[in-house]
């Protein structure tokens, strides 16, 4: 399951140069997956319910092209890669032009928030990636 997330540039993300800032789009790529885990059924809240979480292992980004205020960009979110414990998204943002403007590769842990400890993938993540293998 792939999901879109349009994002538009405002005024807070924009550094002295002048376009968004390197570490805003961790925030842009933090949502994607937020929107990518509530069309998989399990958002962010119903995890808390369940005291299960993710949490970031790894995240690689390229930095191809700047993205300035006002422009409308779309993250693509794709799952990749399932392990036990650990799952990685492909993603994608792409200027309102099409051209992609940043790669990134977001390696995730399944943790149990009361003990803090990883655990295997929960079924409503895990069925989306043996999908897309």
């Amino acid at each position: 399951m792939e999901t879109i997330t349009e994002i538009k540039v405002e005024q807070e993300a924009i550094d002295e140069l002048e376009h968004v800032n390197n570490s805003v789009y961790v925030t842009y790529l933090e949502k994607a997956r937020g929107d990518w885990y509530r069309d998989a059924g399990i958002s962010f809240n119903e995890m808390r319910k369940r005291l299960v979480s993710t949490v970031v292992l790894k995240l690689e980004i390229l930095y191809i092209q700047e993205a300035k205020l006002g422009e409308i960009l779309k993250v693509k979110t794709s799952p990749i890669r399932l392990g036990n414990k650990s799952f990685v998204f492909q993603q994608d943002i792409y200027n309102q032009s099409g051209k992609k403007i940043v790669e990134a590769l977001v390696t995730n842990v399944m943790i149990d928030r009361s003990v803090r400890k990883s655990i295997p993938v929960i079924k409503e993540i895990a069925r989306f990636f043996r999908a897309s293998e």
